[in-house]
């Protein structure tokens, strides 16, 4: 059995319990589904939890490139795709962390430069315990599939990938 790692790594954030947090998780559990169907899933691991931990930290090594999904609530709609770099900036907690703080963590454990990051961020506009999904973050988690789609097949075009 092999223990190979994937080149790429897709960490997803957020809470099915809280409305349009569930924007990460949902977004994993469709990419799973296609990644099947597609079948390229061994070039994917995907991480589902309800926060960015320093331990994810980890989950960089060996990797060609990795992507952090989440909902924004202050986001430009419908999502933003942007580049992730490392950010040392304190914050006030070791919880819930930033993906650029992952990235610094991982240089600061490594001793070198993460891989390549990107930041998917849809934006969402309800975040209440024991709500569904809003209309508007529904229309958002579609635009965003499309986007995640073509990342995820760009990557494996690239010199390095699948």
């Amino acid at each position: 059995m092999s223990t190979a790692i994937a080149p790429f790594v897709i960490l997803a954030c957020g809470n099915p319990s809280r409305g349009d947090d569930a924007l990460g998780p949902l977004l994993l559990e469709r990419l799973a589904g296609w990644l099947e169907a597609e079948r390229i899933s061994e070039s994917f691991d995907l991480i589902e939890d309800f926060q960015l931990q320093i331990e994810h930290a980890l989950d960089l090594t060996g990797r060609q490139a990795a992507l952090f999904i989440d909902a924004g609530q202050d986001t430009p709609a419908p999502y933003t795709l942007t580049t992730g770099f490392p950010d040392d900036t304190p914050g006030h907690s070791t919880h819930a962390i930033t993906p650029g703080a992952v990235l610094a963590v991982y240089r600061r454990i490594v001793g070198g430069a993460p891989p390549p990051a990107s930041i998917l961020c849809v934006r969402g506009e309800s975040y209440e315990l024991g709500e569904g999904l809003s209309v508007a973050a529904s229309e958002r988690l579609e635009l965003a599939w499309l986007a995640l789609q073509q990342y995820c097949r760009d990557l494996l075009v690239q010199p390095g990938g699948n």
